[in-house]
């Protein structure tokens, strides 16, 4: 009979298969309830479900249900039964607990090139709402506009216009993902910008004719270090949080420009990537981030509410 740790060194040979730059080791949570479930060919399978909650005023309530349930699949060599088994008994075992209410969410995160998941998946009810997508440490090509527009810096007096931004980003991403633009979407924004341009993680700002049009708050992430990163290959990436163009802006050739200052600046301070988070359902950035060089690495598959998984 195989055990978890037989399920876990499978999944791993299998993943590095279907992607090279899927890192070697998976996360486990410590903290996290047990599933179990069996193929139909009568194959075991596991998997850990965490429970986070995101009262209201949490800044991860921006991107993330009040009530969000994960499940961490161990499904070794079997991705297609293995998944429609273990989300049958996970939705057995929601059904055997309190209603989370609407604002919840069950979520899975899974390797983008791993189709034979995909399948069970989607039959379970998931979308794929966000994706983590990388990019490769090569020069940007330059994409420099003639007229009026300048890239630069920003720092604490550029508070207002950050907050403009990103507001507008988030209201956008409201309509086509995970985000949700909750009433104190404008005091949680302005807090984490006031962070942000008073410390290392550096903020760009796209000015034309000395109006701020476009915002890049960008960041650092040591995957040695960080529990954030445990998805990205061992080394110091560069982080993409929130790309925002201003809606008269776009389509000017605005955000590649900024996007090449930022990537050329990666390169520079000895990056072995960049990674980010965008909405497949976006017809924007499904586009946009593409074209930068960025291609998905996980998916992130939700059901909003919990309980309407399949």
């Amino acid at each position: 009979m195989a055990t978890a740790q037989d399920l876990m060194q499978a999944q791993f040979a299998r993943f590095a298969a279907l992607d090279p730059q899927l890192p070697q080791d998976q996360f486990v949570p410590t903290d996290a309830e047990p599933v179990a479930a069996r193929t139909s060919g009568g194959h075991a399978v596991a998997g850990l479900v965490t429970h986070t909650s995101n009262p209201e005023g949490s800044a991860r309530g921006l991107w993330q249900a009040g009530e969000a349930f994960e499940l961490f699949p161990i499904i070794g060599e079997h991705p297609r039964a293995g998944m429609d088994s273990l989300l049958g008994a996970w939705r057995e075992r929601l059904g055997e607990q309190d209603d989370p209410g609407p604002n919840s969410s069950a979520m899975v995160v899974w390797p983008s090139r791993d189709v034979q998941a995909t399948r069970a998946l989607l039959d379970h009810g998931f979308m794929p709402l966000s994706v983590l997508a990388i990019r490769s440490p090569t020069p940007a090509a330059d994409t420099k506009l003639s007229g009026t527009v300048k890239v630069r810096r920003a720092g604490p007096a550029d508070l207002d216009a950050v907050v403009d931004l990103t507001l507008t980003e988030l209201e956008y991403a409201a309509l086509v993902g995970t985000a949700t633009y909750r009433s104190d979407a404008a005091q949680l924004k302005r807090t984490a910008a006031r962070v942000r341009l008073h410390s290392d993680d550096p903020v760009w700002l796209a000015e034309q004719d000395g109006t701020p049009v476009a915002v890049a708050e960008c960041g650092w992430i040591d995957t040695g270090k960080s529990p954030r990163a445990y998805r990205l290959r061992p080394g110091s990436w560069g982080y993409i949080n929130c790309v925002s163009v201003h809606e008269k802006a776009r389509g000017t050739g605005i955000g590649r420009q900024l996007m090449s200052v930022v990537h050329n600046e990666f390169v520079r301070r000895g990056a072995i990537g960049s990674f980010l988070y965008y909405n497949p359902p976006n017809p924007l950035s499904s586009v946009f981030w593409p074209r930068q060089g960025y291609r998905p690495l996980w998916t992130m598959w939700e059901v909003r509410p919990a309980t309407a998984l399949r």
